[in-house]
């Protein structure tokens, strides 16, 4: 039969980076031009089916249209970041045969873009015939410009989520009990205007954009804080206005493959459906915050209306699916920075490195001999010529190396004072063991405590030491670190980052040499070591584990009070520098070499921060 071709033309205002994000959200987009939710056929190619199909990116897929089932295969989406998407489906039942959908940006003269949409589309049989041209060239029509006229309105507000289209759905005394739990937050301390932009979001923005949201995102959106944003989150939480919830992320297509509620859900282990990989979950990199919210305040719909547009996956500049000897040529914007070509079929890939000098072209081929060495410099426009030298389809992924900063990973979130006093019980399953990446582990005690007890008493003496403990806490929390537990006199705490570390025990010591007057001086002894480290489950409690914590252990036993021992991963880290670089004329930073006790066999470099003044270390 005949295929339709359907072509539209809109002059938008916005720009093509501006538009990208919110016309590639497919799965929104077809939600307000009103495509029926669809869901995913499971196990959709038997024993015997296509055995390249998975591999290829290929997912079979359903939805129902005025009563009629309809199923299709689709192929991976295709694009070429700002200025080109599309994708192919070929209908397994329903009055359409196959449709293909291509989408183009171009900047115009005046700044913003020519948005040019197509659609071709074959019928199955005479109901195809007829249905095509009411729905696709008419109601279709109407509803992409109207859509697009307001995605158009929005590029240019400094929203960065899109209002709802439909009504927010509230649960029974929903909006009541917000404004409730709202004020008490107030009244506990929450800083008011944080907590009425969480309201209006909760408000207002549709069921995608709080489903998961980032409260880094939210603050970036806000211009606020983000500690402060993701502190407002916990506490929300502990309120009831809103849910938690951990996203474990696939290192593949960064999407999540799971939602849980609770750490102790957190496997060592985890499956990505979309890319069919196992992979080693870990809490600096695949394990992730976001926040929802609480059922008992809005109901949501977790319908889908599409499964694979380029927002899905937007560290991936660009995708293409190649036939077994298939060359293609590309040229595509880069932001300077690392990058990698790899396909889905095929383990490893093609790392690159974009700068403003650096080769113009390259040939980049997927075959049986695997991926070459070396890392390439290219430019930062540069024509990437795709080869496809294997017997299958191969789905081509260029894809920024990366991370978004916007997540708030569990590395983060568990070393924050906050999230350690309000959710105090949130652990792993004890004997699961995940990598937390690299931590600043610091130990402190106190100096002659046991004379301390001789000379003053006991109860004066335990008094003054539960005190320190305020102290010493306020400082580590102030400085987004946090108290992972006490050990008779002594503390171990935890941060993202050794500067954090270094200043809070700077603050605590100068803190606690000078109190106010009428209270006994104390000298506190610290360590500070950055490496990697282990998150384990020790009594009840999140804890860290590695020689990263026990060489940290043993610094403090290095202190002689009123200075600060640091490893030399910590006196090199560059923020360290910096700080004590602008704090020389009041520090004194000297170096030395030891053995610890349990490694002997190592001499370790060690540094002594001290100040000019026993009563000053800042």
């Amino acid at each position: 039969m005949r295929t339709f071709h359907y072509r539209w033309e809109w002059q938008l205002r916005s720009s093509p980076d501006a538009l990208w994000p919110l016309v590639t959200d497919t799965n929104r987009f077809n939600r307000d031009v009103g495509v029926p939710h669809l869901e995913r056929v499971a196990d959709p190619w038997p024993s015997g089916g296509p055995t390249t199909a998975k591999s290829a990116g290929r997912r079979r897929l359903r939805l129902v249209r005025f009563g009629i089932p309809i199923e299709w295969e689709e192929e991976p989406f295709e694009w070429v970041r700002p200025s080109r998407f599309g994708v192919m489906r070929r209908y397994v039942t329903g009055p359409v045969a196959t449709m293909r959908v291509l989408v183009d940006l171009a900047p115009s003269g005046d700044g913003g873009s020519t948005l040019t949409y197509q659609v071709w589309a074959e019928p199955r049989n005479a109901l195809g015939l007829l249905a095509i041209p009411v729905q696709v060239g008419a109601l279709s029509a109407r509803h992409f410009k109207r859509t697009l006229r307001r995605y158009d309105q929005l590029a240019q507000t400094p929203r960065a989520t899109i209002a709802t289209t439909t009504r927010v759905r509230f649960a029974p005394g929903g909006r009541e009990r917000l404004a409730t739990l709202a004020a008490g937050m107030i009244t506990d301390g929450a800083d008011s205007s944080l907590v009425s932009r969480l309201t209006a979001t909760i408000e207002h923005d549709d069921d995608f954009a709080v489903s998961a949201f980032r409260p880094y995102a939210l603050a970036d959106r806000w211009h606020a804080s983000r500690r402060m944003v993701l502190e407002l989150c916990l506490r929300a939480t502990r309120a009831g206005v809103l849910e938690l919830r951990w996203k474990l992320l696939c290192p593949l297509c960064r999407g999540a493959a799971d939602g849980l509620t609770t750490l102790a859900d957190v496997h060592t282990t985890a499956h990505c459906e979309s890319c069919h990989i196992d992979f080693t979950a870990n809490f600096d990199r695949s394990v992730e915050l976001t926040f929802r919210p609480s059922t008992a305040i809005r109901e949501l719909d977790q319908f889908q209306f599409c499964v694979g547009g380029p927002q899905i996956t937007p560290h991936i500049v660009a995708q293409q699916l190649l036939a077994s000897g298939e060359h293609r040529t590309l040229t595509i914007p880069l932001e300077c920075g690392r990058y990698r070509v790899r396909t889905a079929g095929q383990p490893g890939g093609q790392l690159l490195s974009a700068g403003a000098t650096g080769l113009g072209r390259i040939v980049l081929r997927a075959d049986a001999n695997g991926w070459p060495e070396g890392e390439p410099a290219i430019s930062l426009k540069p024509e990437l010529a795709l080869e496809n030298g294997t017997a299958t389809d191969q789905l081509f992924i260029l894809e920024r190396m990366a991370w978004t900063d916007q997540a708030a990973t569990a590395a983060e979130v568990t070393a924050l004072q906050v999230f350690r006093d309000l959710f105090a019980t949130e652990a792993l399953r004890p004997g699961e063991e995940l990598s937390v990446g690299s931590v600043a582990i610091v130990f402190t005690d106190l100096k002659s405590s046991t004379q301390l007890y001789r000379e003053i008493g006991d109860a004066v003496a335990f008094g003054r030491v539960l005190s320190h403990f305020d102290v010493v806490k306020g400082c580590i929390a102030d400085e987004g670190g946090a108290v992972v537990k006490t050990i008779g006199d002594a503390v171990m705490a935890v941060f993202t980052r050794p500067a954090p570390a270094l200043r809070a025990m700077a603050r605590a010591q100068a803190s606690l040499a000078a109190p106010p007057n009428g209270v006994l001086p104390l000298s506190l002894k610290v360590g500070i070591h950055y490496g990697p480290s282990i998150a384990v489950t020790q009594n009840d409690r999140l804890d860290y584990f590695g020689s990263t914590i026990n060489v940290a252990a043993r610094l403090e036993g290095q202190s002689s009070g009123g200075d600060v021992i640091v490893s030399d991963a910590v006196c090199r880290d560059p923020e360290v520098t910096a700080w004590l670089a602008d704090q020389a004329n009041e520090l004194t930073v000297e170096p030395m070499e030891v053995s610890l006790k349990g490694f002997e066999r190592e001499r370790f470099a060690l540094w002594r921060i001290r100040g000019h003044s026993r009563t000053k270390l800042i």
